[in-house]
């Protein structure tokens, strides 16, 4: 019984289903041709968030394969559940279907397969950036060959199982199959390349598509943009100008729902090792030969393999711990029951990494990772050198630090991006200022900006490689990280406890001093 999608159904279903057999006996059940979503959406707040994107609203209507349409008031699991319904409509419009992700007739098409539909990444990413696309018309008609792309939203310890199974007997035979990988992709160097050696037994490199939703944000996607295609910044980017530069990532809440999985990974494994090192290769690469996605990865692959690998004394691990802040308390990480009491895992790291190549030699990059801090933010600061000889050193005193140009890269939220620069206060005294010259997003580009998701998503069905991760480039990744990963936890190093709600840890201002730089989120400035 196929059923249309629809915005004004709460229960949408697989159509086709086929029985595969597993290795044990068993049958899993994967589609010769659907989509697979969950019988219960969540939340209908995803779907009203996206119609409210368009300035053309139409509204879906569910029909089965009968001919009879649903309700105006679908049913979940017996209970009636409220319609969702677009704002501003005019109710006098005729509402029209939109086209079916794939056509019920027996043509060829696309099928989007999700494994593992019932989890949160489905539910609050995957699903919501499907129906955007779908809602927007980017997802392809009936009357292309039979393509299938899997979305593998599952734990990695049955990557393979779930590949095996699909490769033997859901492949498409005429058309592409391609395979979406969530990370984490191994716990370090050894792990990493025995679970690439075993998909491999079954896919090849250009069927895998290693997924870091963090490559796929606007602001990262705009830093090569900003750089390849500005000759103001071009000539800037070595370690002739510039002095340090900062990834930093925070998030204002702990491990709330999620302490049991972060327990087995941390904070280094979880964002470090991953969507801080990703955005640092595409920072730091040489111009590539194009824009083809192998010339690309060719230059972050030569970038993490200049790259000294990180020792304990590049490195602060800390910790949070339960804090009162007004008259509200704030659980610690280890208040968690689905954490061990005695966990040494880190929710804070900060690293301090080097480039031995010609370009960056001496410039450190300095890496901020944490969670139960003060603010939520993701931003990439370039601090440039100080000014020789500079004629206007007196009207800073003896801080140079505040006459620093500052290049941001506002990640998250509220993108953005600015240059700190020096100028005169007006006034017929010599007193300078610092401000910004600034790029709000939200105020020059009316638009919504698409979740990475979204990018991501149409990228792999594009067969679009420059976004997602190839087998050299995560080894070389986990060759940086795998000796500090080793020894944290072979001697068993305490992490420092910090408040929930603070700065994070002391010892991250001695690392960065040791190297002579200033965090540049402690400013106190906003910006």
């Amino acid at each position: 019984m196929a059923k249309h999608l629809s915005a004004c159904s709460s229960s949408i279903a697989a159509v086709k289903v086929s029985p595969i057999t597993l290795k044990n006996g068993g049958n899993c059940f994967l589609p010769s041709s659907s989509i697979i979503m969950p019988s219960k959406l969540y939340s209908s707040k995803w779907v009203s968030h996206i119609l409210s994107r368009f300035y053309q609203t139409k509204c879906l209507h569910s029909e089965f394969s009968n001919g009879h349409p649903l309700n105006d008031v679908s049913l979940q699991d017996g209970v009636a559940a409220n319609p969702i319904v677009a704002k501003n409509i005019d109710s006098s419009v005729g509402f029209q279907s939109l086209p079916l992700l794939e056509s019920v007739k027996e043509e060829p098409t696309l099928s989007i397969i999700v494994v593992g539909a019932s989890g949160d990444l489905a539910k609050k990413k995957i699903f919501p950036a499907l129906f955007a696309l779908y809602y927007e018309n980017f997802l392809p008609e009936a009357g292309r060959l039979p393509n299938r792309l899997y979305y593998l939203s599952i734990p990695p310890n049955i990557f393979v199982d779930v590949v095996r199974c699909l490769s033997h007997r859901a492949s498409s035979t005429s058309g592409w199959t391609r395979v979406i990988v969530e990370k984490p992709f191994g716990r370090d160097s050894d792990s990493s390349r025995e679970l690439t050696r075993s998909l491999k037994q079954y896919l090849t490199e250009d069927q895998i598509f290693r997924i870091d939703h963090y490559l796929g944000k606007e602001l990262v996607e705009n830093l090569s943009v900003l750089r390849f295609s500005n000759l103001v910044f071009e000539p800037l980017w070595s370690r002739n100008y510039i002095r340090n530069v900062q990834f930093i990532f925070s998030e204002d809440f702990g491990t709330e729902g999620r302490g049991g999985y972060f327990d087995n990974y941390g904070i280094i494994r979880d964002i470090m090792q991953n969507h801080l090192l990703q955005i640092l290769a595409l920072f730091a690469m040489e111009t590539p030969v194009s824009l083809e996605a192998e010339d690309i990865r060719n230059e972050k692959v030569k970038v993490l393999r200049s790259m000294r690998p990180l020792q304990l004394q590049d490195v602060v691990v800390g910790q949070y711990k339960g804090h009162t802040k007004g008259n509200k308390s704030y659980s610690g990480y280890t208040d968690d029951p689905t954490v061990p009491k005695n966990s040494l895992t880190p929710t804070f790291a900060a690293a301090a990494l080097f480039i031995d190549n010609a370009r960056w030699d001496g410039v450190p990059f300095l890496m901020k990772a944490g969670k139960a801090l003060h603010t939520r933010r993701a931003e990439i600061r370039v601090q440039f050198r100080h000014v020789p000889g500079n004629l206007y050193k007196k009207n800073f005193g003896t801080d140079l630090d505040k006459a620093t140009n500052e290049l941001v890269l506002r990640v998250q939220p509220d993108e953005a991006i600015f240059l700190k620069i020096n100028n005169k206060v007006p006034g017929l005294g010599m007193r300078l200022d610092r401000s910004d010259l600034n790029l709000c997003y939200s105020a020059r580009y009316r638009g919504e900006i698409p979740d990475a998701y979204e990018r991501l998503l149409l990228d792999a069905i594009e067969g679009e490689r420059r976004l997602f991760i190839r087998s050299d480039e995560l080894d070389a990744a986990w060759s940086l990280f795998t000796p500090l990963l080793q020894a944290l936890e072979e001697k068993k190093v305490a992490p420092e406890l910090y408040p929930y709600g603070s700065r994070g840890p002391v010892g991250s201002h001695y690392l960065a001093a040791k190297h002579n730089v200033r965090w540049g989120d402690l400013s106190g400035e906003d910006s």
